[in-house]
């Protein structure tokens, strides 16, 4: 039952809920209140005191507005609603004292900072600020700490907001970061000068109002006003993370997170955030050919003729990558498809039914989470596939449900109950009396890693019989960006991966670089990276990464979500359907359309939900018949977070990170 207030906020009256703080009420009302402690998605520390106001008719000193709720103010003596003032005589002079009292310490390092040009205190300083300091003692200074690669720290400059602190303990789920001291000697420090063990670390980077915390791989390349900002979505898993892109001429120079409260909050995963550098390096830039066992640099001209004679009147197979927009799958499936041939999306094996959404997507979307009262994981580890999505069931842990994992027993930073590791472990949940649940909000997660062995097919329709018994709704965690999407446009072959490439002449490899091509086949890579498929290809097409391309994805929800682009790709590789459009007039069967926007149209004619850009579409449940389940344990889809797709690989931040967290693995010995 919501409590609605009146309340007078500068001569405005509004009503709000009753819950609702002093600091949320003047937002509601479009009233600015500064503040550098307080955060929507944190819990609130009222210590910088920044958001103070005048409540009329109360105490005689201003209140910090992040920690009053509108029900804490009395009503007028004739019971008229309370009054607050943001601009009154007290409070300006209130704010001007606590910026004083802010940058005592605080050092002239601006034109070396990072943060310089979006930064909370330069900003709020020229609005509170004054122009002299009564403070005459010497400044005081901090030590760095060592965070790791990716965080760089100037603790002199830091203003004790603990944002950093309470996003790693809150949202993280980690303990390395707490406050220590008092008065002027507290600083914000790191357990035993740990360094941060999180794949999330990178959004303190955002949180920090000042510029002690700075990005270590970005210090010192860049001003925020040279460079050009991209709205676009992220591919390093299936969750289409909305990012902004930041290029400086032709250069990714960072990544950032955007909001968007349905997919990712206001997070990003530290591999989306730092993986640009893996975008200059390794790249594809011209047409090769292999002659005499060598690759040597080719025309566009003689690529596309050789590998269209290569194709010609032979048993053609196409494999969709990770990384591949629905356009370029749709593009290889007309292709290939025009030739006879058949196209594969599940390059990992995983026993997804084609046509059937309930059961590749699920029901439920990603913010259906939030409000979940019970978590049902099924062989998945979410926080190395989808570490955002991990701090959503974090934090829906952490408003009451209960999380229940059947797979490998791992550290979720949250607890859960284990209910075994093996198939047998699913039938006994199967099996549960789940009477009670059908008035709770109950959600079940498959991953990937389920449904890639030889029974995921079985596996997969426990996991739609526990749903139909509990009421729960399903959601199926991918891996792959490109996976639904190109499921969508239909990219499967009846038998799935080993049908598809069993007997086939010729393999058109797009971006598939997971997959072990066996000896025999002419193999035709189009990708932005010269990894594993390029090492085996006969023929390189080099094409756009995701930053250098318009493309649709659908994720892991079935949200269909336009990633722009940013940049362009490098010498002479072109974008992924451009490619395919030009190789099918190469071979006499000239796609229908020669413009995206063409393309796009054929594609919504036979996936019509694919124009609903960021929709989540309703699946129709249809259930599987039941299989005969295995024996086998369930095992996770990823075996190093940093390491999963060509861009990644290339990078040499990622290597080092994997390198990292694997000596992190490593159990210490005790000196002798």
């Amino acid at each position: 039952m919501s409590d609605l207030r009146k309340i007078i906020i500068d001569d405005n009256e509004i009503e709000v809920d009753g819950a609702m703080t002093l600091i949320q009420a003047c937002e509601q009302a479009g009233v600015e209140v500064p503040r550098f402690c307080y955060h929507e998605r944190l819990s609130i520390a009222g210590n910088c005191r920044m958001c103070l106001v005048e409540v009329v008719g109360g105490p005689p000193k201003p209140a910090a507005s992040c920690a009053m709720q509108v029900r804490d103010l009395r009503p007028g003596p004739e019971g008229q609603p309370p009054v607050v003032r943001t601009n009154s005589p007290m409070v300006k002079k209130a704010r001007e004292g606590v910026m004083e009292f802010l940058l005592i310490n605080h050092p002239l390092d601006c034109p070396i900072c990072d943060q310089g040009g979006e930064c909370d205190l330069q900003d709020q300083a020229m609005a509170y600020g004054v122009d002299f300091s009564r403070f005459r003692e010497a400044k005081r200074a901090v030590d760095d700490l060592d965070l790791g690669p990716l965080v760089e720290t100037h603790m002199t400059r830091c203003i004790s907001c603990t944002r950093c602190v309470r996003f790693t303990t809150e949202v993280a789920g980690i303990t390395q970061m707490g406050q220590t001291g008092r008065g002027e000697d507290a600083e914000i420090t790191a357990y035993l000068g740990e360094t941060l063990d999180s794949n999330m670390q990178g959004n303190i980077i955002d949180l920090c109002p000042v510029g002690a915390l700075v990005s270590k791989p970005y210090a010192f390349t860049a001003r925020p006003w040279e460079l050009t900002k991209t709205e676009t979505v992220d591919v390093m898993d299936a969750l289409g993370s909305s990012i902004r892109v930041d290029c400086k001429g032709r250069e990714v120079m960072r990544i950032l997170p955007r909001n968007h409260d349905g997919v990712n909050e206001e997070w990003i995963s530290d591999k989306s955030r730092f993986v640009w550098d893996g975008l200059r390096r390794q790249r594809l830039d011209k047409p090769y050919i292999r002659e005499g066992g060598k690759l040597r640099p080719a025309s566009w001209g003689e690529a596309l003729g050789a590998a269209a004679a290569a194709m010609k009147g032979k048993k053609v197979t196409g494999l969709v990558g990770d990384l591949a927009p629905v356009e370029a799958a749709f593009a290889l499936k007309q292709l290939i498809e025009g030739q006879g041939g058949r196209v594969e999306c599940r390059t990992d094996g995983a026993k997804l039914p084609a046509g059937n959404r309930s059961a590749y997507v699920g029901t439920a979307a990603i913010e259906d989470i939030d409000s979940a009262d019970k978590i049902l994981l099924i062989g998945t580890n979410p926080r190395v596939e989808a570490p955002v999505l991990n701090a959503r069931i974090r934090k829906a842990w952490s408003h009451g449900a209960d999380v229940v994992l059947v797979g490998e027993r791992v550290d979720l930073t949250y607890e859960y109950e284990h209910m075994g590791t093996d198939r047998a472990a699913l039938e006994h949940v199967a099996g549960l009396d789940m009477t009670g649940l059908h008035d709770k909000n109950c959600i079940a997660i498959i991953g990937q890693g389920a449904l890639a062995e030889a029974d995921g097919a079985a596996v997969l329709a426990t996991a739609q019989a526990i749903c139909d018994k509990s009421g729960a709704k399903l959601l199926v965690l991918h891996t792959a960006a490109g996976r639904v999407g190109a499921m969508d446009v239909g990219c499967t072959t009846e038998g799935g991966m080993d049908a598809a490439i069993d007997g086939a002449e010729v393999i058109y490899n797009l971006g598939a670089d997971e997959v072990e091509i066996a000896e025999g086949a002419f193999v035709i890579y189009q990708g932005s990276h010269g990894d594993r498929g390029a090492h085996r290809a006969d023929v390189i097409l080099p094409g756009a990464a995701y930053t250098e391309e318009q493309g649709l994805f659908v994720n892991t929800e079935g949200r269909p979500q336009l990633a722009l682009r940013a940049g362009f790709a490098p010498g002479e590789a072109k974008e992924n359907w451009a490619i395919l459009r030009a190789l099918s007039g190469e071979m006499g069967a000239a796609l229908p359309y020669d413009s995206i926007a063409q393309l796009r149209q054929a594609m919504v004619e036979t996936a019509p939900h694919l124009a609903q850009i960021d929709a989540v579409p309703e699946n129709d449940w249809q259930p599987l018949p039941a299989g005969q389940l295995g024996k086998a344990d369930f095992r996770g889809a990823i075996a190093d977070f940093y390491l999963t797709n060509p861009i990644a690989r290339a990078s040499q931040l990622m290597a080092e990170l994997s390198a990292n967290a694997s000596a992190r693995g490593k159990k210490p010995m005790a000196a002798e």
